[in-house]
């Protein structure tokens, strides 16, 4: 995935932009990147890898060097980035959170069309910041070179740009799939993928973009340079996980949506008889706890944190490359509290069941501190499709997800025709799904929120959302 905060000022933004981007580190884990303009000095920047240590630690030196009345920063999950570019309106900086899936068809249309040339990186892989810059730079202007470089990508592409007068650029995706608001403070204005970045840093949220909107912000104020669309489709997902819990998109607060899921999720079991026996309720942490505290206010099952994650030295535990490591790390994480364990019939909740890679390391550590049962519950549907919109998951193919692999160890490829049924837990093939899953893991019962659950307890309307991961509809 990836984050963004931008600011321009009448005083110096670097300390605001440093904290700004440091609240949207729950949105990546491998690079991060600070740009800013000086009257005097011009553009500068500076990229670190976080892969291994916060964003808060390898960045404390920017306040000796850099300086600029605007700036922005960036958290991604793949390429380096912000990136400063050169062009014939002058010099900028352009960070890019999105996805292009027809990157390579660009990359030799673009070397065709102008006999010109990209950095490559190892592999010969283009950055894919760079890829967005150069088809900007075809535009006749950076509107038109925005809205061109949007329409040729398959996938999407949020982009903010700090130009050479110390202006910021932000555009939103087309089918607004990510957020971008605007805030506005006594000395300047902000930019925000995290409403709740603003209003810790004293900045009030006065704009929240449209789908496909573009605007430049300034330190007295902000213009839109084009329109929103009337469609949207708005990640799904970031209500169940990636977003963070103090933020509000689209009117509705992320926390309290995952009250409402989990209370959902509770009504449905309760209305089954499927929760009948439990003794307490608890969220793998940290995503899943809101979820649960949902699930325990509502079916009136106390909540109890059965084991706590230790984390301050412990890194985050899907940082490793590899998996062998991440299961070693998040394991040692894993503090357990025996008397609220042993000979207990625990239901946990997680925001999603992805790939499933640590799950039955999870089970067999409360097996082994004597649970007598582990009930599990998913915020949300099985995950059937690989997002191709936002890269929020590490699986690079759909085989990679959990739900897929058990559906191809059920029926085969021919299963894959019944996706739809396999989703629904009340259909026979549904039921499969849910007990060769608890085969595997070692589930008492598994059930997952439904896609109407989701749905409503987001409280939007279902056409302004993408629920592409479900259920494969674009």
């Amino acid at each position: 995935m990836g984050g963004y905060f931008g600011v321009t000022s009448h005083r110096d933004a670097i300390s605001d932009v440093f904290f700004g981007t440091d609240y949207h580190s729950h949105l990546g884990t491998r690079r991060a990147g600070i740009a800013s303009y000086d009257e005097e000095i011009g553009l500068q920047r500076d990229i670190h890898n976080i892969q291994n240590a916060p964003f808060r630690t390898k960045f404390e030196h920017v306040f000796d060097e850099m300086c600029g009345k605007s700036a922005m920063g960036v958290i991604s999950d793949y390429d380096p980035q912000p990136l400063l570019m050169r062009s014939r309106w002058g010099a900028f900086a352009i960070c890019f959170v999105g996805a292009i899936n027809n990157a390579e068809q660009l990359i030799e249309k673009y070397l065709s069309d102008t006999e010109g040339h990209f950095s490559a990186m190892t592999g010969g892989m283009v950055n894919s910041t760079e890829l967005v810059a150069a088809l900007i730079n075809r535009g006749e202007d950076f509107v038109s070179g925005i809205r061109l470089a949007q329409k040729s990508i398959d996938g999407s592409a949020t982009i903010l740009l700090l130009k050479d007068d110390g202006h910021i650029i932000a555009a939103r995706d087309t089918m607004g799939r990510l957020p971008i608001v605007v805030g506005k403070a006594e000395d300047g204005y902000c930019v925000s993928f995290e409403p709740f970045a603003c209003l810790k840093l004293d900045y009030e949220v006065i704009h929240e973009l449209g789908p496909g909107e573009i605007v430049e912000i300034r330190a007295d104020g902000y213009e839109q340079l084009a329109a929103p669309g009337k469609e949207m489709r708005m990640c799904s997902f970031l209500w169940s996980y990636y977003g963070y819990s103090g933020s509000t998109y689209e009117g509705v607060n992320v926390e309290v949506m995952r009250y409402r899921n989990g209370a959902i999720m509770a009504q449905d079991d309760a209305r089954l008889g499927r929760a009948d026996g439990v003794n307490y309720v608890g969220g793998l942490p940290d995503s899943g706890t809101p979820h649960a505290i949902g699930y325990a206010n509502e079916s009136h099952i106390p909540y109890a944190r059965a084991f706590i994650k230790y984390t301050p030295t412990w890194s985050r535990s899907f940082t490793p490359t590899h998996q062998s490591e991440r299961a070693k790390v998040a394991k040692m994480k894993q503090v357990p509290v025996h008397e609220l364990i042993q000979d207990k019939n625990l239901l946990f909740v997680d925001d999603s069941i992805v790939r499933g890679t640590q799950l039955k390391g999870t089970v067999d550590f409360l097996y082994d501190n004597g649970a007598k049962s582990v009930h599990m519950r998913s915020g949300c549907p099985p995950i059937m499709y690989n997002c191709k919109y936002l890269n929020f998951s590490r699986a690079k193919n759909d085989m990679e997800l959990i739900a897929r692999r058990v559906i191809m160890e059920l029926e085969g490829e021919a299963g894959f025709a019944h996706i739809e049924e396999y989703s629904d837990g009340e259909t026979e093939r549904g039921r499969a799904l849910r007990q060769a899953m608890c085969e595997k893991f070692g589930f008492k019962s598994l059930e997952f929120q439904t896609l109407e659950g989701v749905i409503k307890a987001i409280g939007i309307e279902p056409c302004k959302l993408c629920t592409y991961c479900w259920n494969g509809k674009e």
